[in-house]
C-alpha cells in the first residue's frame, strides 16, 4: 500500500480549505454587488452626478418632441426630382419630392377643354334670381380653385429657383403670401356658395348646369391627383433624412418612406423602462440625461407620458445584454431648453426619486 507523506497530506488539505474559503468570499461579494440598486450602478458606471438618489435608469434615443414623421408618397410613380436635402430647414407645404405627373397633366388638359365647352353651353341658358346667384357663386369657387393651383405651382417654381440661386428670398416670400391669400379666398368663396345653395327658394339645377358641375368635378379630381405626386413638408421643421432617389419608383407603402421629417425646435427622449421599474416612474418626474459624446455634461428633462401597455425591447441597452423575453414600458421625457443633442443619439436616462415637477 502506497504511503502518503504526512507533510504533503497536510498541505493538500490546507489548499482545499483555502480554495473553499475563496469561493465563499467571492460569492458573498458578488451577492452584495447584485443587491446594489440597478439605477445606482448605472449612475456610477456613466459618471452621472451623485446628487440625490435615482429611482430607475433606462436607455433611450433622442428625437424631435413631436416625433419623427416618415413621409410616404400618396401615389405610385417615378421620382422625377428630389428637392430636399438632409438638414434643410423647411416651411409647411414646401415641396420636397416630385413624382412623374405627365399622365395627370394630359388628363387635366382634356378636362379643362371639356369644362370650357360646358360653360359655353350653360351660359346660353338665361338664369335669374336665386339660380343666377348660385351660378355666380359656383363660378367664383371654380376660379378660386384654379388660383390656388396656379399659386402653388408658382411657389414651387420660385422655391426651386431660390435653391439654384436664380431667384431671391423676397420673391419666395411674396409667392408664399400669394398662395396664402388664394387659399383664404377659396375658403371664403366655398362658404358663400354653401350659404347660397342653402336658400329655401333655390331651384334645382338645369341639365346643362349639372353637366358643368360634373365637368368641374373631373377637373378637381385631376388637380388632386397631381397634388398627390408631390411630397411636401407637413409643418415647419427640418428634413432629418432623405431616402428618395431620382429615377426610382415610389410606392405608397409605410415601409418605403421617401424622407424623414421633424421639428427640432424642442427635443425629447424615447426611453424603455424595464417592467420591474415601472412603479417608480410617473408623469411629471424629473430626469437627468447623459450622452457619451458630451462627457460629464448633464441635461435635464421631465416625464411627459408613460405607455399604457408593455412591449418588447427595441432600443439596445448598454452593458450586459438583456434576456430576449424582458418586457419594457415606453416612457417619454421632454428635454428642457434646446440641448445640443442630435436626433437618433443614444443616451442614458436617470429618473430622480422623491421629486416631481
Amino acid at each position: 500500500m502506497l504511503k502518503v507523506d504526512p507533510t504533503v497530506q497536510t498541505l493538500t488539505v490546507a489548499g482545499i480549505i483555502a480554495i473553499a474559503l475563496s469561493v465563499l468570499i467571492n460569492g458573498t461579494l458578488s451577492s452584495h454587488s447584485q443587491d446594489k440598486p440597478t439605477a445606482q450602478m448605472a449612475a456610477a458606471e456613466t459618471g452621472v452626478s451623485a446628487k440625490g438618489s435615482w429611482a430607475a435608469s433606462a436607455t433611450g434615443r433622442v428625437e424631435p418632441k413631436d416625433g419623427e414623421i416618415r413621409l410616404v408618397s400618396q401615389a405610385p410613380g417615378e421620382i422625377l426630382e428630389v428637392i430636399a436635402k438632409t438638414g434643410d430647414k423647411v416651411q409647411s407645404g414646401d415641396l420636397l419630392v416630385r413624382l412623374d405627373d405627365s399622365d395627370a397633366q394630359a388628363k387635366l388638359t382634356a378636362a379643362l377643354a371639356e369644362e370650357a365647352v360646358r360653360v359655353l353651353e350653360r351660359d346660353e341658358e338665361v338664369a335669374k334670381g336665386p339660380a343666377l346667384d348660385r351660378r355666380n357663386a359656383e363660378d367664383a369657387v371654380s376660379t378660386a380653385e384654379r388660383a390656388v393651383y396656379a399659386a402653388q405651382t408658382s411657389l414651387d417654381d420660385i422655391a426651386r429657383k431660390v435653391r439654384g440661386g436664380t431667384s431671391t428670398a423676397d420673391e419666395l416670400n411674396s409667392a408664399r403670401k400669394t398662395l396664402a391669400d388664394a387659399q383664404t379666398k377659396l375658403s371664403e368663396e366655398r362658404a358663400a356658395l354653401a350659404e347660397v345653395a342653402a336658400r329655401a327658394d333655390m331651384p334645382l339645377p338645369s341639365r346643362l348646369e349639372s353637366s358643368l358641375t360634373l365637368a368641374r368635378s373631373d377637373v378637381t379630381q385631376i388637380l388632386n391627383a397631381i397634388e398627390r405626386t408631390r411630397v411636401r413638408a407637413p409643418a415647419d421643421g427640418t428634413v432629418l433624412n432623405v431616402w428618395a432617389k431620382q429615377g426610382e419608383v415610389a410606392v405608397t407603402s409605410p415601409e418605403a418612406p421617401l424622407a424623414l421629417f421633424g421639428d427640432l425646435g424642442s427635443l425629447r427622449v424615447r426611453t424603455e423602462v424595464e417592467e420591474r421599474d415601472v412603479t417608480k416612474i410617473r408623469v411629471g418626474q424629473k430626469a437627468v440625461v447623459k450622452a457619451d459624446a458630451f462627457g460629464a455634461q448633464e441635461f435635464t428633462g421631465v416625464v411627459t407620458s408613460i405607455a399604457p401597455a408593455r412591449s418588447a425591447q427595441r432600443i439596445t441597452s448598454r452593458g450586459p445584454r438583456r434576456p430576449n423575453d424582458v418586457e419594457v414600458l415606453e416612457v417619454m421625457v421632454a428635454l428642457d431648453g434646446q440641448p445640443p443633442l442630435l436626433t437618433g443619439m443614444r443616451v442614458d436616462v436617470f429618473f430622480k426619486a422623491d421629486e416631481a415637477s
